[in-house]
């Protein structure tokens, strides 16, 4: 018996309608695959963005309070002002200030009892140097960024002079952490 291709119902006659129910039911599950498509990734991005902009607002309200900003000087500002970041540093803020008389950049990163005598070393000098309770930053420059040095401590410090245009240094070490100091430093050149 030949097989007789699937033809179309002729004109006058109607296709058979969908079980309404049926037809509720697969709509239903477009609906839904449709809802699921769009609403996880964008629920995804949503979540994604607050936890992002919270994160970023702690750190901004953490740093812009001191008017320090978070993260490394840049490569040109560390050459400028002589500083010398220690690898794996943390916590590291900075703050720049110019006017026709003296630039400053502030400093301030956590770091390892290693990582502070190398940052001392690229200074010329040792830990031995520092000086137990010599607050060598003066008080205006700790209220430009609102460092306060009356916390626990010991705190400890040292100047570095040189002539200019060379950069000078003031350094304070707080070793309340006795094996992570937070070390704070103000290096001032004059353009």
């Amino acid at each position: 018996m030949p097989s007789v291709p699937h033809q179309a119902p002729p004109p006058d006659e109607e296709p058979r309608p969908e079980a309404r129910g049926r037809m509720i039911r697969r709509r239903a599950l477009t609906l839904l695959i449709i809802g699921l498509l769009i609403g996880v990734p964008a629920g995804y991005l949503v979540i994604s963005a607050n936890q992002s902009r919270d994160s970023g607002r702690d750190k901004a309200a953490k740093y812009s309070a001191t008017g320090l900003t978070e993260g490394w000087p840049s490569r040109v500002q560390r050459r400028v002002y002589d500083v010398s970041i220690p690898p794996y540093s943390s916590d590291v803020a900075h703050y720049e200030t110019n006017n026709w008389k003296t630039s400053r950049l502030y400093v301030q990163f956590l770091t390892s009892n290693e990582g502070l005598d190398r940052f001392l070393g690229e200074l010329g000098f040792s830990s031995d140097a520092l000086r137990r309770d010599d607050l060598t930053i003066g008080v205006r420059d700790r209220g430009v960024v609102g460092w306060d040095f009356t916390g626990d401590g010991p705190w400890w410090g040292l100047s570095r002079e040189q002539k200019d245009p060379m950069p000078s240094q003031d350094v304070v070490v707080n070793w309340s952490n006795p094996d992570h100091p937070m070390v704070y430093m103000v290096s001032a050149t004059t353009p």
